[in-house]
């Protein structure tokens, strides 16, 4: 093989599901030594075919090529054994075992039979250190934090010189200077021969790390190998959705602001450290909470819906004081809904159809006497608000594992919609999702706001940030250390919030 010969090539790749041809013809080269971008919307295949590329699907048609060398893989140990490792997006860890262990689990080092815990850590280490990622290897992966726990995947991953390494959506829980060691870490492991494919909806990401870019549009290749510098942001952007795109501009909501708050914080500590966090919401607004990983965001509204321990403070809904104990009384009694950042793990149920998923929050209400749920009725509704949202789905029947992340995301708020919330939490809403999914989303969080929803915001995309929420409370350590008003002057707006979130002290009572 010589250097201008791609190292791996998907050619011509069909892969059909019932009712659903994923891949339609896709093609990929890659060169050796080179970053190459896998782009194109949530649905348009590209999950698919890096699951072809690691031995978990067969394809129906084309061929795999690896080093000139015609690949048939039947399973993810056949890739692994060719040289090709991969990072999935959803992590793939043992909760029970230590860093360590889950690094050298498919290669576990031993010595006259028994396990080699020195060798063990020592490969785990060095592991870590190449991504620059300081932690004690004999913690237990499920002590860890999201992003932590992604950065395991990835040291997983390099504990394997492969030849070429598949990166899905690598960076979507880590904060920015996690992001840039990453993306030096990729940076080096190209220069030192690794051919490495990045899926990414971040753009600005791909643009600073990537020499080659193949778009996926509908399971086909609409731009194939071609170099990224080649192309604007916004040829590309075109290229994935088909057509020209334009970033929404949403008039201004009016809402009531000298109205009581419908959801109050009062000086609220929690058992996770949370200490004197004070915010409102009124009917009509967007609150934004934003803070980098590890601010405590996710857990203060885990704290408000009863799943962690409130030691001090109070919570008021409709100016009255609560006490929730569970997800279920929140919406029972306050009308509160929460779509989760994991969706996957806490927001559906990936092997029920989607009827159930979108009615369970409505199973009380549309039970008959006799305590059966009538399946016309679950139907009805399940079809309603895959209509709204613009689900792209077979049919209602069609199991919630089998949509694209983005479709998912649509589930996991419709659920809540039809449950006529009043008050939405809603945590990173578009990790993972595409340039014009990640528009729909917003007009619909705009609009829920517009017809008087109160919602709290959790994102750490700060442009998303910035088009919706009408105040921005800024985290840092399990405390608040500011507000910022959204003017929508996007570098005032975001020099103010940065400010806030690398201020170290408590503002004072």
């Amino acid at each position: 093989m010589t250097a201008a010969e791609p190292v791996l090539v998907a050619d011509r790749l069909v892969k059909r599901f019932p009712g659903v041809r994923a891949l339609d013809g896709a093609t990929l080269r890659m060169a050796a030594g080179s970053v190459h971008a896998l782009l194109g919307e949530n649905g348009a295949g590209k999950s698919t075919l890096i699951k072809v590329l690691t031995g978990v699907h067969r394809p129906d048609g084309g061929t795999l090529t690896l080093g000139g060398r015609e690949l048939s893989l039947h399973s993810p140990h056949d890739a692994v054994a060719a040289g090709i490792g991969v990072v999935h997006q959803e992590r793939n860890l043992v909760p029970g075992f230590s860093v360590a262990e889950n690094i050298t689990l498919h290669r576990t080092p031993s010595r006259r039979g028994l396990v080699d815990r020195e060798e063990m850590r020592s490969r785990a280490r060095r592991c870590l250190d190449l991504i620059g990622l300081e932690l004690d290897v004999d913690t237990p992966v499920k002590d860890l934090s999201v992003a932590q726990s992604q950065l395991v995947e990835i040291a997983k991953a390099l504990l394997v010189e492969n030849t070429v390494l598949l990166l899905d959506e690598p960076t979507s829980a880590l904060t920015l200077a996690e992001t840039d060691r990453l993306l030096a870490v990729i940076r080096r492991l190209r220069d030192q021969g690794t051919s490495i494919l990045l899926v990414s909806h971040k753009l600005e990401e791909v643009f600073a790390v990537a020499d080659t870019v193949t778009v996926l549009r509908d399971g086909a290749s609409v731009l194939e190998a071609a170099p990224l510098a080649a192309h604007s942001r916004s040829e590309v952007v075109d290229l994935m959705v088909g057509r020209s795109h334009q970033q929404a501009d949403f008039p201004a909501r009016s809402f009531d602001r000298q109205s009581a708050p419908v959801l109050e914080l009062d000086a609220l500590s929690t058992a996770s450290g949370h200490h004197d966090i004070s915010l409102d919401v009124r009917k009509g607004e967007i609150v934004g909470l934003y803070g980098l990983v590890g601010a405590g965001r996710t857990e203060l509204a885990k704290a408000v819906l009863g799943l962690d321990r409130i030691t001090s403070g109070q919570v008021r809904v409709g100016g009255r004081a609560v006490r929730i104990g569970s997800v279920g009384q929140a919406l029972n009694s306050h009308r509160i809904g929460y779509v989760p950042e994991n969706r996957k793990e806490e927001g559906l149920f990936l092997d029920q159809p989607l009827t159930m998923n979108i009615a369970v929050t409505v199973w009380q209400r549309i039970r008959r006497a006799l305590g059966y749920v009538p399946r016309t009725r679950e139907r009805a509704l399940a079809e309603e608000y895959i209509g709204r949202l613009g689900i792209k789905v077979v049919g209602v029947g069609q199991l919630a594992g089998q949509l694209s992340g983005g479709n998912q995301q649509k589930v996991s708020l419709a659920k809540w919609l039809a449950a006529r919330t009043e008050i939405l939490i809603i945590d990173e809403p578009t990790v993972g999702i595409d340039v014009r999914t990640k528009a729909a989303f917003h007009q619909v969080i705009w609009q829920l706001a517009a017809d008087g929803m109160a919602i709290l915001l959790i994102t750490s995309d700060l442009p998303e940030m910035v088009t919706l929420a009408d105040r921005i409370v800024v985290m840092r350590d399990f405390h608040v250390t500011g507000t910022v008003p959204n003017t929508h002057d996007y570098t005032g707006i975001s020099q103010a919030v940065i400010a806030l979130v690398h201020r170290t002290e408590r503002p004072a009572a």
